[in-house]
């Protein structure tokens, strides 16, 4: 018996480090393959927008929970969002022309490049956001351009925000529902 256990216990090390030894070798040829595949997709990112954004004109735009870090870099008229065009990324035209909007009230539709890094919200409070930031960054790199944009209302954030859920209420504003008895 004590020698049954003796080969028991010997073939289950052995399975144990074959399994071992396995995964091992499974683990390095994941590794190796993984790093191969990051930096092409870390450089395809990077590089490009870092390039663009030397000697940008910057500014930060807010509307209800989003902000926007806009760039405007001269150029052709190209819209990026989080690494996307515009058009990808909002694809309803009502947000689309919220966003052109500065560019068109100040006849600079072809005139600069806008790289806009957005967070928070939903799509219509980014698509304020963006507005407002190229607005202060069209401002800030055309000086000329204030009266302009203050006077259409561009220069000014939006200030209204969700109101918050409050104590004993079922919403913010909504009562329970009155009961007689």
């Amino acid at each position: 018996m004590a020698e049954a256990k003796k080969t028991a216990a010997t073939t289950k090390k052995a399975t144990a480090t074959k399994a071992t030894a396995t995964k091992a070798a499974v683990a390095k040829t994941v590794k190796k393959e993984a790093p191969a595949k990051k930096p092409a997709a870390a450089a395809a990112k990077t590089p490009a927008s870092s390039v663009k954004l030397s000697g940008a004109t910057y500014a930060t735009g807010k509307r209800k929970d989003s902000v926007a870090r806009v760039y405007l870099v001269p150029g052709k008229g190209n819209i990026t969002v989080n690494g996307v065009e515009m058009v990808k990324y909002f694809r309803r035209p009502v947000l689309q022309m919220i966003i052109a909007q500065p560019f068109g009230i100040t006849k600079r539709e072809t005139a600069y490049d806008a790289v806009c890094m957005v967070m928070g919200g939903g799509l219509s409070g980014q698509a304020g956001a963006v507005k407002h930031g190229i607005s202060k960054a069209l401002e800030k790199a055309e000086p000329d351009l204030r009266k302009v944009l203050k006077s259409a209302g561009f220069l000014t954030r939006d200030s209204r925000v969700v109101e918050r859920k409050h104590y004993g209420v079922r919403k913010a504003r909504r009562s329970t529902q009155f009961s007689k008895r």
